[in-house]
Order: C-alpha cells, then structure tokens, then sequence
C-alpha cells in the first residue's frame, strides 16, 4: 500500500467553515468594540487577520508539509521550550497583566503572547512521543505522572484553572488509549479530583464564581451579570437569529463580546440554527481527529491526532458551555473565533499537523 499524499478533504472542508464562521462573527463583533475605544471600526479585526490568522495560515502550511518524524524526535525539545515560556510570564519586564492576570509575556508592538496556547500543543506532542516510546505500563505511569504534575505545577502558579483542565483532559486521552489499565487511570482520575476540591477551597474567588454560577439571579446586576447577559443574548436569537451583524448585544451589553462571550454573539445573529451548526463542525472536527487516529499505523501520529481532537472539543465544550449556564465562567477562548492572535496561531498549526497525518495514511 502507499501514501495517498494528500490531505482529508472532509476535514479541510471543516477547518475552512469554522475559519470563515470565524472572521465573520469577529467581523460583526468588533466593530462596535473598537469605536467604543476610537479605534477604526475595522481596527481589531485588521489586527486578529495581520498578527493571528496570516502567520497561522503560514506555519499551518509549515506543519502540513514537515516531517511527522522530525516533530516527534523534536518534542522533548519543544516541551521544555514551552514549558520555559510559562515561568517566564513571572519575569519582570517580560510579563504583561491583563484582567488580573499573569499569563501574558509582553512583545511591544506585536502586543502580548500567551505561552499557554503553545504550550497545549508542546504537551499533545510531547505526550504523544512518550507514550509512544514506552513498552511498559509502569514506565508509561510514571511518565505521565511526571508530566502532569509538571504541568500542574506551572498552571497552579498562574492560576490558569481552565487551561489545567484542558491540557490535562487530552493528556489522560492519551495515556488512555496508549493502552493503560483503567486502575491506573481511576487512581489518577481520584487524585486530580481531590486536588481540585482542594484548589477550590483555598481560592476564595473562584468559590465565590461557583456561587455565582449556581446562583446568578441572586445579584444579576454585579456577579451575576455576565451570565446573566449571556443568556439573554443567547435566548433573543431564536430559531433563526437577527441575523448577522444586526444583533445588538454587542453594543456594551454583553462583557468580553470579542473574546469568551463571542458565542454569544453568534447565537444572537445566527439563532438556534447557527449555534447548532457550530457546534456540529466542532464535533465534526472531534470526529475526523478521532478516524484519522483510527486509521493510521504510527502510534506517534495516531496520539497526536487524537490530542488534537480532544483539545479542540474540550475547549470547544468548556467555552460554550459557560456560556450557556452549564459551567462557571472561566476566559476559555471559543476555537477559530475568539479574538486573540496566540490561540488562532496554534489551533492553525495543530490543524496542519492533523492533516499532514491524514496525507500520510496508507489508501
């Protein structure tokens, strides 16, 4: 058998809506924001397609045509690179605060970076070449107990709960299907579980999120006001919406309406149709992850893909999910939509690496 040499047509096709879904709801929503700040209308979206998309498509095409086999005798090295730029948003001079929030390292005029998002990537493709590499089960255990508790450590110091939930979700993917017994995975599972009732009760805001989460009525006006708009926005699209660019949530009534809430947003303009086709591609994607995974013979490329995926539905689901009342609140960037030039980067790269995969499968 040979190499069909070319990529999963189905998934480009995925890839390409959800990129296009994307540039026309950050279209509509970013206009306003930006005039709000007399900035041009088209201020942020012209930034998002110059600093985010443009090099995105760039090292997508890059990822698409290197070497599955020069990433993977790579990873260690990408890992500790990545892992170097979280602590490195602690260095004075070097970090930028937003929201509260050290996750950024600051670039000048580039604006600032969030290691994070390429250190999701470094992750799936650093675990992805370990459980590959081991043959023995408590060699695989041992790693993986390394590397989450490497990655626990880092997060926990930023205080990026969210980002620990998602990195760790498609970490565990991994380790699971690289065949590791369930006893195994149960005791990690209970472990990570305790740690993150004990995380809640030492941090007070994150338990006073939960209040408001499970009861936003309470104080709609000061904590309960983001939910409590988000749902509002999401319940006056209907069936079909107001239709794109008409809503009108995104004049100061719902808060970060470029960034966590642009779900919002969409579901305004687009209706319960449009939310459910958005949520279809991201599944879709999840799926065409998972059989490119099933469908390759290199353990190595089958993780990856399957990281991927998980990565992608997760952050998808998360997002969405606060949005809807069915989580807590968390700055989660929705894929391929939220403003942001350090995630759309990365998402492009990971959506190369998967079809490079896929142009490798034996027909």
């Amino acid at each position: 058998m040979e190499n069909k040499k070319r990529p999963n047509i189905i998934l480009l096709v995925i890839i390409f809506f959800l990129f296009t879904i994307g540039v026309l709801v950050l279209s509509t929503a970013s206009a306003p924001y930006s005039i709000s700040r007399n900035l041009p209308a088209n201020f942020l979206i012209s930034h998002q397609l110059l600093y985010g998309i443009l090099p995105g498509l760039i090292l997508g095409l890059v990822a698409y045509f290197i070497n599955i086999n020069f990433i993977k005798k790579h990873s260690f090295l990408l890992f500790v690179l990545a892992y170097i730029a979280m602590w490195m948003v602690f260095v004075p001079g070097l970090s930028r605060t937003e929201y509260g929030a050290t996750r950024w390292l600051n670039l000048g005029p580039l604006g600032g970076f969030q290691p994070s998002e390429a250190f999701k990537l470094a992750t799936i493709i650093y675990a992805s070449a370990l459980m590959a590499a081991k043959k023995n089960t408590k060699e695989k255990f041992k790693s993986i107990i390394v590397l989450l508790s490497a990655i626990a450590l880092v997060l926990l110091c930023q205080s990026n709960l969210s980002t620990m939930i998602i990195i760790c979700s498609f970490a565990m993917t991994i380790y699971f299907v690289s065949g590791s017994p369930i006893k195994y995975i149960a005791g990690i599972c209970s472990a990570a579980a305790i740690a993150f009732f004990c995380f809640m009760i030492l941090s007070p805001y994150r338990l006073e999120r939960w209040r408001t989460f499970l009861n936003p009525e309470l104080d709609p006006k000061d904590k309960g006001y983001h939910i409590s708009q988000a749902l509002i926005a999401i319940g006056s699209g209907g069936v079909v919406g107001s239709g794109l660019g008409l809503g009108e949530q995104k004049f100061g009534f719902v808060p970060e309406s470029i960034s966590d809430s642009i779900f919002t947003i969409y579901a305004a303009e687009t209706g319960f149709v449009g939310s459910f086709i958005l949520i279809l591609l991201f599944a879709s994607f999840s799926y065409m992850a998972f059989r490119i995974a099933k469908q390759t013979t290199d353990n190595f490329s089958k993780y990856v893909a399957i990281g991927i995926g998980t990565w992608i539905s997760v952050q998808a689901f998360i997002n969405i999910s606060a949005m809807t009342g069915l989580l807590p609140l968390s700055g989660t960037p929705l894929p391929f939509l939220t403003y942001g030039s350090s995630h759309i980067i990365f998402e492009f790269i990971a959506c190369g690496l998967l079809l490079n995969i896929s142009k490798n499968i034996k027909a």
